[in-house]
């Protein structure tokens, strides 16, 4: 029988992959296809990359705009962050639906299934399959099918680090791989992505869980390998994006008011969505008068790179039919931080999360190291080699239903090239 493991090392940018930090990545680098310039989507957040990677479709198509979006329940635009476990009935109840597309746990609901382990937070875990037609364990609550929740002895009890994520992997290689075998198994750390919006890139503290990140993804390579019998198992190994250095942080909310664009920081008619190195404005279409001269003020900051709007939000994956109407990038660099990792951005403050601190790291936009994630493939007919051809988060998921002989039609991906 055809089956797929994935695994991801949450926010491990691809130039840190070496001998001396991974080891273990590099020795199942050697004996699979490394895809050299693999990229995320925009933003470059996990809960966005989460559904892309579950659903092979850019934001735009999926819906998941952001680890922040704007939604309307009655009281005008207000953002809230993808993140707690409750934002998926939100945004069913909101908009009558979560993602627009099905996922790979959807799709392999007759066939096979599906088993999701992650550590990251409930959104970018529950996004895998948000409408319950697999198994998602999480440590806020896990559930199986028709989103039941499991009993407490039944799900996953790790604490939100490399610890959990080791103990996570443990219970993962026994369990799913070694007695569950459904047709497609996902497991997501959360470092060390976890680790580095506290810590500088490259510290001692970011080495030790990139560390361990790659013992626990050598560890569930060596079961698949010791447990795969006469299957035949495509094992793909890979990051959701990287991380460059936040440099400083400017509040676009406060910038708005100030020039008389926004009613105030709290208004409901213009609604930012920080995603750390980018921000989505939402407009009502009360205020729809107002995108031209927000779009005019915000190329005039010294803090903004690049502005889209309008037809060209469909450059970055979105869409510009609904709410969402501007996407800003902000001023970056590739000058070097104090541990000698280059990549230093301004970021857009986030009222609603603490991990933006000026001197660690933060993703979310088009930097190049943080649009630069890394994967492996091996198994599959996947050889030992490279592709220098350009691959994105979008082309996981119709390479696993290709692999598993199912259609990959409706997705904005194609299967990955082998080397």
């Amino acid at each position: 029988m055809k089956r797929a493991v994935l695994v991801i090392c949450d926010g491990l940018r691809a130039d840190m992959v070496t001998p001396a930090l991974t080891p273990n990545l590099c020795r199942i680098a050697a004996g699979g296809t490394v895809f050299t310039h693999h990229c995320s989507v925009f933003p470059s957040t996990t809960r966005t990359t989460s559904a892309s990677i579950a659903t092979g479709c850019l934001p735009g198509r999926h819906g998941l705009e952001g680890n922040c979006v704007a939604l309307d329940e009655g009281r005008g635009l207000t953002v809230m962050s993808v993140g707690p476990p409750d934002f998926r009935d939100r945004l069913r109840k909101a908009t009558g639906k979560t993602l627009r597309v099905p996922t790979l746990a959807e799709r392999l609901e007759n066939h096979g299934g599906c088993i999701v382990y992650s550590n990251v937070s409930a959104g970018a875990a529950y996004f895998q399959d948000p409408d319950g037609h697999g198994y998602v364990y999480h440590r806020q609550g896990s559930f199986g099918p028709g989103l039941q929740k499991l009993p407490a002895g039944e799900g996953l009890s790790v604490s939100h680090d490399a610890a959990g994520d080791t103990a996570m992997t443990e219970r993962f290689v026994n369990e799913v791989l070694g007695d569950r075998k459904p047709r497609l198994a996902v497991l997501w750390q959360c470092e060390p992505d976890h680790t580095e919006h506290a810590r500088p890139l490259g510290s001692p503290d970011h080495k030790a869980v990139i560390a361990a990140a790659d013992l626990n993804a050598g560890r569930v390579a060596d079961v698949v390998k010791r447990t795969a019998g006469g299957d035949d198992v495509l094992l793909i190994i890979a990051s959701d994006h990287g991380h460059e250095t936040v440099e400083s942080i400017v509040r676009l909310e406060t910038l708005l008011v100030g020039a008389g664009l926004k009613d105030a920081e709290d208004s409901t008619e213009v609604a930012v969505a920080s995603n750390g190195f980018s921000a989505n404005i939402y407009v009502s279409d009360t205020a729809r008068g107002r995108i031209d001269a927000i779009c005019r003020f915000l190329k005039g900051l010294n803090e903004v790179e690049r502005v889209f709007a309008g037809d060209s939000l469909a450059e970055v994956g979105q869409r510009a039919d609904g709410t969402l109407a501007i996407a800003v990038t902000p001023r970056r660099s590739d000058a070097k931080n104090a541990f000698g990792w280059p990549g230093m951005s301004v970021a857009f403050d986030n009222p609603l999360a603490t991990e933006t601190v000026v001197g660690c790291g933060q993703h979310g936009g088009l930097g190049p190291y943080e649009q630069n994630p890394f994967l492996i493939v091996r198994g599959g007919g996947f050889k030992a080699g490279r592709v220098d051809a350009p691959s994105s988060a979008v082309d996981i998921a119709p390479t696993i239903l290709a692999h598993l002989g199912l259609p990959f039609t409706g997705m904005d991906g194609k299967p990955l090239a082998t080397a």
